[in-house]
């Protein structure tokens, strides 16, 4: 056990009667400095991307946007997943039903809550899926392994059946239709005077998802790098090192599982709006199984490996499906190709590159500056 994880309370802050030369702690100051400076750099990257995302959206054709709106939707439940299973060590294969919470609350507010603000029916969504996450998490707390696995994996599968049981309030097989927000007024004039064109629907919406993905990102990001994030990767990595540094386990267990819900829950009212439907067979466990894949192949623990992942999800799928249908398969059976290839792969990152695809390339390159190190 580390000298610093031994001087921490149960609140992370150092012990009183400490001093940073003893214990190696930095002060208030420097640490107030080092959040600042983090949060500064985080936001400024946040920047640089929403740069870039707006670039693709006016360069590309109306069917990439419709495909970068679809990974704006994807992107909050994977970077919450990269969380809960990279930092804190937990498996969840539910994460699929915690998005369908956050879209039929949305969908239910939309149709019957009009003139609701988009935002405010978000952020209801989320607190919704944070709650469902509270009581998951709650029982997750006491599960471990496979047996964590198994119960996510029983909330996949039976939490959309309730759209079946409670048909006339969700809408049963069929789904909700959704009614997605509207451009305000000032934005399109503000959009057409700066671009000489009309601000499409489609547009807009991959613009708001990518805006609140791009704020989750920046949120997770100072949050992994707070106390409460290396108390979840001393909870991953060493429990009974973790406990005796007063950490309470099953606290920083149920923490990251809401935590985690209300990203998928955030995803889950983008998908709402985006797709302009919710449904059964939208969140499926196909849903849950793809989430996992991309956290695997991104890189657990990364949130850049999120965005790769989210990246990998959406555009593979499409390539897989348009190679299914170039082979003679109809689109019913060319779809359903997806999965089996998602499985493959997983199989294959998890045994050529276990760290995944961001985690990988980091281990080569400390490798080789340490080999540059060592020659000189």
């Amino acid at each position: 056990m580390s000298t610093n994880l031994s001087k921490q309370d149960p609140t992370g802050d150092s012990q009183v009667g400490t001093t940073p030369e003893v214990t190696g702690t930095p002060s208030a100051d420097t640490a107030r400095r080092r959040i600042g400076s983090t949060l500064v750099r985080n936001g400024l990257l946040m920047l640089l991307a929403f740069v870039g995302i707006a670039l693709l959206l006016e360069t590309l054709s109306p069917f990439r946007v419709s495909q970068l709106g679809v990974m704006a939707y994807y992107l909050p439940a994977i970077a919450g997943l990269t969380v809960l299973t990279g930092l804190n060590g937990q498996i969840s294969l539910g994460h699929g039903a915690l998005m369908a919470v956050g879209g039929y609350t949305t969908a239910v507010l939309l149709e019957r809550q009009e003139g609701l603000p988009f935002l405010l029916v978000l952020l209801i969504s989320a607190v919704v899926a944070g709650v469902v996450g509270l009581v998951v998490g709650a029982a997750a707390a006491r599960l471990h392994g496979p047996y964590l696995a198994g119960a996510t994996l029983a909330l996949a599968v039976g939490l959309p059946g309730l759209a079946l049981k409670f048909d006339e309030f969700l809408g049963g097989d069929q789904g909700l239709r959704v009614s997605p927000p509207r451009a305000p007024d000032g934005i399109e004039s503000f959009y057409e005077s700066l671009m000489g064109d009309n601000l499409s629907g489609q547009r807009y919406l991959a613009y708001y998802g990518w805006i609140i993905a791009l704020v989750v990102l920046l949120l997770l990001s100072n949050l992994v790098n707070s106390r409460y994030g290396r108390h979840w990767r001393a909870v991953r990595d060493d429990e009974v090192a973790a406990e005796l540094a007063g950490i309470d386990l099953g606290r920083m267990r149920v923490q990251a599982f809401v935590v985690s819900a209300v990203c998928a829950g955030v995803g889950g009212s983008l998908l709402a709006v985006v797709t302009r439907l919710i449904a059964p067979t939208s969140v499926t466990i196909v849903l849950s199984f793809g989430l996992l894949t991309a956290i695997v192949i991104g890189g657990l623990g990364s949130l850049l490996g999120a965005v790769i992942g989210a990246a990998v999800l959406v555009f593979m799928q499409q390539i897989i499906t348009d190679t299914g249908l170039d082979a003679g398969l109809d689109a019913s059976q060319a779809a359903n190709i997806a999965p089996l290839v998602y499985g493959v792969l997983l199989i294959v990152v998890m045994l050529a590159a276990p760290r995944g695809l961001v985690g990988t390339v980091r281990m080569a390159w400390s490798t080789r500056a340490a080999a540059r190190r060592a020659g000189a």
